[in-house]
């Protein structure tokens, strides 16, 4: 039995639930929150829906229903309001996870934890320093999303596929992340040679309104609708399938590491390959000069953040 636990009910839970209720190797998802009848509200609904082609079932529940998941996503806490960044939220949001890890390690401790709750890069950190968990089973989603995005905006420059353009996201999900431009790349050859050959080259001021775009797309999506919960349930429905069906398929996520680049203690996202085990060691790519420098800087941001909510999750 694939399962899957959800714990938070509001609009990127409930996204996630749904796709999840129609993602291939899901068996059952339990939805846990506070408000325990919008859980059973959106577990209905999304039933419902998923009665028209998907074969999971879904139902509101408590964390004793937690037993046994595979993965348990995390998406409860203060969400993002327009002007602020994912940082603002730090001290709320480790106060809500550190409470919800407490539950969830209590019945299901071999689980991975899939993190979406902001700012989603320290979370990771907070699982592994203060509960002890495997560093490969405390995943943030990372920069998988930007990643997402990043790619969307090439192809929409290139008239391509999306699913033709490889290219990363790295560092924190947030304002300092990096585009790792020099790892890009499209039918076998750098990104720049591409698009030189199709007639769409990409020269530096391309790149940096590419670049604005990516780094702000949620602020601006929440700008007009309040709320970014589809691109973010996307991102959860598809990592969570590559870990319940063992896909080891690489992903730019966010996991605890010791030490990258220098900086001890941090935890921004690389590729890391997924399966049923968690996430593997991370992975640098070759980075130019540049890419390098902002990542270290990245790296630091994100130390800093870990050390602030490490102090208060007490």
């Amino acid at each position: 039995m694939r399962k899957v636990g959800i714990i938070g009910a509001g609009l990127v839970g409930a996204a996630a639930g749904y796709l999840l209720a129609i993602t291939p190797g899901v068996r059952e998802i339990v939805l846990v929150d506070l408000d325990q009848a919008r859980a059973r509200s959106e577990a209905q609904d999304i039933a419902h829906a998923a009665a028209f082609g998907g074969t999971a079932q879904i139902r509101a529940g408590d964390y004793a229903d937690l037993a046994g998941a595979q993965v348990v996503v995390i998406t409860a806490g203060t969400s993002l309001k327009p002007g602020q960044t994912r940082l603002d939220l730090l001290a709320a949001n480790v106060h809500v996870v550190s409470a919800v890890l407490e539950r969830v390690l209590r019945v299901a401790p071999e689980t991975v934890l899939l993190f979406a709750t902001n700012p989603v890069d320290v979370m990771p950190a907070i699982a592994v320093r203060r509960f002890g968990v495997p560093k490969g089973r405390a995943i943030g989603t990372g920069c998988a999303l930007d990643s997402a995005r990043f790619r969307d905006r090439l192809a929409q420059h290139l008239g391509v596929s999306p699913g033709s353009v490889h290219a990363n996201v790295l560092g924190e999900h947030g304002d300092s992340e990096v585009l790792h431009w020099s790892g890009a790349h499209v039918a076998g050859m750098p990104l720049a040679l591409f698009a030189e050959k199709l007639g769409h080259p990409i020269p530096p001021e391309v790149q940096a309104t590419i670049a604005q775009e990516v780094r702000t797309s949620a602020y601006r999506i929440k700008e007009g609708k309040g709320v970014s919960n589809f691109g973010i349930g996307g991102c959860i429905a598809r990592l969570t399938r590559a870990l319940l069906n063992d896909e080891h398929v690489l992903f730019s996520v966010s996991t605890f590491m010791d030490e990258v680049l220098g900086v001890p203690e941090t935890c921004i996202s690389l590729p890391h390959v997924l399966g049923a085990q968690g996430a593997s060691a991370p992975l640098l790519p070759p980075l130019d000069a540049r890419e390098n420098q902002e990542l270290r800087h990245s790296a630091g941001v994100l130390h800093d953040a870990i050390r602030h909510g490490l102090a208060a999750a007490g």
